[in-house]
């Protein structure tokens, strides 16, 4: 065997021995990520969070966190902080009309108590019946679980997350009131989707300790939460805000703080276009200025596309959308499941927010919000529930 022939030769075994080594080193990585998910907890849905090992070491020191509204949003940020971060949790709503609605949501008799737990039983018990939670953890879940309908019940908790209508002078008159009330080293958390967290945390004294939150809806079965650092939030908070996400088993991605971040920076416009489609043909509704004497208006007006005819149906721009792209529902079903109020509330942020007139809200869209059909919630959006 020549020289050259003896060093590949060699050069071989030496990169067939780090493969195998390889290959060992990422069969153990791969044991140890496996025991790492595996102790992830699951909330109340077939869906097991699955976190990145890496995220493991994130920590936060909250003990008790507060919920402000009872909405679904709230609920479901509720349920995952009692449920999977096995934490105490206040859920605070000025209505106690709404808080009983969303109690007995949550499984509660209809009877209302200030400051009374909140079992958490219609979702909870689903669960222990389909063998993903037992008895005894659901009992410890409803324990955590307290209800109250001012914010004086924020005074010691070491965290608060605002979960309300997507009004940012709504928002802010909150966090000014909260900013009075908390802890000084509370952190105030927002749910918001599209508002900039900036200008919430400029009503507070703490915009240092003010971030962005964004779960995504049902909260119990997405992954994600979108976190956004005001210009001022300190760097312990991000990182305190993403350990405590991962405690309530998401995932969580950053985003710097621009008009609908990046879930809904993308998603809303898609919406925003499909319903542009459903929309009248603009020339629809022009009809000919000038009939021929020997034809008569109704024979031409047939060949006019309808005023009430858009470029598709609904049926075929969700169908085409959830076939065509392998998406799990079509956009205008989507917006019902929203809410177009906030699609609507989401695109005039952005649109507002940038000037940009790729954001300019769709007419139909703000004809439904006037009409009150919002969607799925009010029984009617741009399908009939």
């Amino acid at each position: 065997m020549s020289l050259l022939a003896c060093r590949l030769a060699s050069r071989l075994s030496v990169l067939r021995l780090n493969i195998h080594t390889s290959r060992v080193a990422f069969s153990t990585d791969a044991d140890a990520k496996v025991s790492s998910i595996a102790n992830v907890a699951t909330c109340s849905t077939t869906l097991t969070f699955l976190t990145p090992s890496s995220s493991c070491c994130l920590q936060h020191s909250f003990k008790r966190i507060g919920v402000i509204g009872a909405g679904q949003m709230g609920l479901g940020i509720a349920l995952v902080t009692a449920n999977v971060a096995k934490l105490r949790v206040v859920i605070m709503d000025a209505s106690s009309e709404q808080l009983d609605k969303g109690i007995r949501f949550m499984g509660r008799p209809s009877e209302y108590t200030h400051n009374a737990l909140a079992p958490i039983d219609k979702l909870l018990e689903k669960d222990v019946s389909k063998n993903r939670l037992t008895s005894d953890d659901a009992a410890a879940t409803r324990s955590r679980v307290t209800t109250a309908t001012s914010l004086e019940a924020f005074a010691d908790v070491d965290f608060v997350i605002e979960a309300v209508s997507e009004n940012e002078q709504l928002k802010r008159n909150i966090f000014s009131q909260l900013d009075k009330i908390a802890m000084p080293e509370t952190v105030l958390a927002t749910n918001t989707s599209s508002i900039s967290i900036t200008k919430i945390a400029a009503a507070t004294t703490r915009p240092e300790k003010v971030i962005g939150m964004h779960f995504m809806n049902p909260v119990p079965v997405m992954q994600l939460v979108e976190i956004i650092p005001g210009l001022a939030t300190f760097p312990s908070v991000l990182a305190e805000t993403k350990a405590l996400a991962t405690a309530m088993g998401k995932i969580c991605t950053t985003s710097q703080d621009v008009p609908g971040f990046v879930a809904n920076r993308l998603l809303m416009p898609y919406i925003n276009e499909a319903i542009m489609t459903l929309e009248s043909v603009s020339t629809a509704t022009q009809q000919p200025s000038f009939f021929p004497p020997f034809v008569c208006p109704s024979t031409v007006l047939k060949h006019f596309v309808l005023p009430d005819q858009g470029i598709a149906t609904r049926e075929d721009i969700d169908t085409t959308m959830k076939l065509g792209t392998n998406v799990p529902m079509g956009p205008l079903t989507l917006a019902d499941f929203i809410g177009l109020d906030t699609c609507l509330a989401i695109m005039k942020v952005m649109h507002n927010g940038t000037g940009d007139s790729k954001y300019r809200p769709s007419v139909l869209l703000q004809k439904h919000v006037d009409a009150g059909w919002v969607g799925k919630k009010s029984g009617r959006g741009f399908y009939e529930y």
